[in-house]
């Protein structure tokens, strides 16, 4: 038999939100049914600033990043820039081919780590996803502390709060992401578009001027550079540096392939040509920042006090682009403040890439069973909340552990990311190389269709080749350049964090084989007894005795843990005086223990009357305040605890719902035992004061008390 749940509950409101707290449906929004999933998949246009915002971004510190460590050198090794960014360019385009070979082959979603778990195996799989998650970590902190930067480098007051306002831009951002896909789509589109518009005419306008023989100065181009002395070698290692730095335009590519379930359909198409867009859009972006930087003589040091003439001791470095910004059109102008509200807000929401594939991974993670069950639970806003809740704790705490200090952060990146690059390729060159041995030259010759399918993964064979040769020696050289500069904590975290995914594959695994169904199962228990247990008699155990006696046990007994003999006798005396239908156990405890004395009389009882099926009933309060359950000592869930590792018992908490829970719960637990079955309505009101019958319970035949109202 299958039910279908009302689309309405009685008083005109969604199921979901009738359950949904009041405070969180104000803050995220009411819940969404599941039949509404297709309505919040994403267009192209929409999906270009979700999942493309982390590599676009990533083209306003990249430039900054890659020129900040050849001036390391002094300013003669500028003249190496161009050939950097050449190279990190050409990077670039392979890596965007080769994943648009990999949605195509992989469209569920798991992107890298299932093509290297089902190509390569488990471990490499566990790598890539550990590698993944750290570097949406990162790619959190990174891009938020940038954004902070580029606030600064406009508003320099607010340099001492850097911080606070890091922490909070996190905050708001977990905020917009759990209200939904496609909320958080509309938020973020016209930061990114704006963004994309203001930074590419810039461009235009400082090469046409430029051509036109007046090219744009920056303001820290009078500067000198106090440089360091290198050896052969350290040119090289410096170079080298660079270019690691700026493969930090590369990052987020990775998640459109993670995202390819959140598309409209077609999805791999509609996923291959957000991803080339992508690409193209960064591809310009960061050449042309790159080259107006150079020719507007951009200095950004490492150290702003190596800047001869600069004073670091009260002026925060500007960044590349509000130096790029102001060279073009003037400091204080207006679209000086356009394109450094446009980059603070993209590099903010750059953020987005990371709360869209950490979510998505961690649920494909659940999936398998390599992490907690409820990553692949989806929230109120159909949304995998719980990964993103846990992403932004995590990043806060990075934040707060490196003081949102960019230049710092910096050197934990791309190494995660790349390593999901490499292994992901790798497994790629695996998965196209056995679809060839399937097809044979001769079955190819013979039938047109497997002769088009047999080009195809000859292409994308090449292609990924080309893919995982380049990305293996990128990480060779990050690893060089990065490592003792702070990668080395990445490269522990990713091990450590494989390792626990493995655990916990091997405890699901484990337990599955526990509780797995066989035939051998019997059915049907001889003996059956109901424990209520009773601290005062009050209403809430009145309605445990209620459900207790509906439920038709063999027989119902109330168990009172008496620590004092004065207590036992209290009770015992207003049990009778109320006439209660069921007989009461008084059990001394001088020790001043609940549980145990509970637990030796069920031994005791099945001793005399054999093995029975036991169900202790818990009265237990329903709070509206959080501060409230500070006021109770919770015993009946300790009880609870200790007596459900007694085998054959069976515990039945009975909530009582306190006057306060109506501010979240809408209701209040008004009907005294007895009063729905009994088919009455039930109307709270002040004045309104449900009645205990005595005479109702002598009766053994009622299955719960009358109730009379007195107005």
């Amino acid at each position: 038999m299958r039910v279908t749940s009302p689309a309405v509950t009685t008083d005109g409101r969604e199921p979901g939100a009738a359950e949904s707290p009041i405070a969180k449906r104000i803050l995220i929004g009411d819940p969404l049914s599941s039949e509404a999933m297709d309505e919040h998949l994403l267009p192209k246009k929409m999906a270009l600033p979700i999942f493309a915002s982390d590599a676009l971004s990533s083209v306003a510190y990249a430039p900054q990043e890659l020129l900040m460590i050849l001036l390391t050198g002094g300013l003669a090794f500028l003249a190496f820039s161009p050939w950097v960014a050449a190279a990190v360019v050409v990077l670039l385009i392979v890596v965007v081919v080769s994943y648009r070979q990999l949605i195509k082959a992989y469209p569920s979603g798991g992107g890298d780590y299932e093509v290297a778990r089902k190509n390569l195996g488990e471990i490499p799989g566990v790598v890539v996803a550990s590698a993944l998650l750290v570097d949406y970590v990162l790619t959190v902190a990174v891009s938020v502390s940038s954004g902070v930067d580029n606030i600064i480098s406009a508003l320099p007051f607010l340099n001492p709060a850097r911080v606070e306002l890091a922490v909070g831009f996190v905050i708001l951002i977990i905020v917009v992401n759990l209200r939904g896909v496609r909320e958080a789509s509309l938020f973020f589109a016209i930061p990114t578009y704006v963004f994309i518009g203001s930074v590419a005419v810039m461009i235009v306008v400082g090469l046409v001027e430029t051509l036109l023989g007046n090219p744009p100065v920056a303001s820290s181009a009078e500067y000198a550079v106090q440089a360091e002395s290198l050896t052969q070698a350290a040119v090289l290692l410096l170079i080298l540096r660079a270019f690691s730095s700026g493969c930090s335009a590369l990052t987020g590519v990775e998640a459109v392939a993670n995202g390819v379930p959140a598309f409209r359909k077609p999805k791999v198409r509609n996923a291959q040509t957000t991803l080339a867009l992508m690409g193209t859009i960064a591809v310009l972006l960061f050449a042309g920042l790159t080259a107006l930087a150079l020719i507007s003589g951009v200095h950004y040091a490492e150290d702003p006090c190596n800047l001869i003439g600069f004073d670091c001791d009260t002026t925060p470095q500007p960044s590349l682009m509000a130096q790029v910004a102001a060279a073009t059109f003037g400091m204080g102008s207006i679209p000086f403040f356009i394109i450094q509200t446009a980059t603070a807000a993209v590099l903010l929401l750059a953020a987005n890439t990371a709360f869209n594939g950490f979510p998505l991974l961690g649920a494909v993670l659940a999936r398998d069973g390599y992490a907690p069950k409820a990553l692949n639970t989806r929230g109120d806003r159909l949304v995998f909340s719980n990964g993103m809740i846990i992403l932004g704790i995590v990043a806060i705490g990075v934040i707060v552990l490196y003081q949102a200090n960019l230049t710092t952060l910096i050197q934990l990146y791309i190494i995660g990311v790349f390593v999901s690059f490499s292994l992901g390729q790798i497994g790629m060159v695996r998965h196209w190389r056995r679809l060839l041995r399937e097809t044979t030259r001769i079955e190819a010759r013979r039938d047109p269709k497997a002769g088009a399918e047999r080009r195809s993964t000859i292409k994308g064979l090449v292609i990924n080749t080309l893919g995982a040769t380049l990305t293996v020696f990128v990480l060779v050289i990050v690893t060089i350049t990065k490592f003792t500069h702070g990668a080395y904590l990445v490269f522990i975290a990713i091990p450590v964090l494989a390792i626990l995914m493995v655990g916990v594959n091997r405890y699901y695994r484990d337990v599955e084989h526990e509780i797995r169904m066989d035939d051998d199962a019997h059915f049907g228990a001889a003996g059956d007894i109901a424990l209520i247990l009773v601290n005062r008699l009050q209403k809430p155990v009145a309605k445990a005795i209620d459900y207790a006696l509906a439920a038709k046990h063999d027989k119902t007994l109330a168990i009172h843990v008496a620590v004092t003999k004065e207590e036992a006798d209290s009770i015992q005396k207003e049990w009778e005086a109320h006439r209660m239908p069921i007989p009461l156990v008084v059990i001394e405890s001088p020790y001043r223990t609940y549980a145990g004395p509970v637990a030796d009389f069920i031994q005791q009882y099945r001793e005399k009357h054999g093995a029975s099926v036991v169900t202790v009933y818990l009265p237990q309060y329903i709070v509206g305040h959080w501060w409230e359950s500070l006021l109770h000592n919770r015993r009946a869930s300790r009880i609870g605890q200790q007596l459900m590792l007694i085998h054959g018992v069976t515990i039945t908490l009975v909530p009582w719902l306190l006057d306060s829970s109506e501010l979240i719960y809408g209701r209040r637990s008004r009907p005294v035992p007895g009063q729905e079955r009994a088919g009455r309505p039930f109307e709270p009101s002040a004045e309104s004061v449900p009645v205990v019958e005595k005479s109702s319970l002598e009766r053994p035949d009622q299955t719960g008390p009358r109730v009379r109202r007195r107005r």
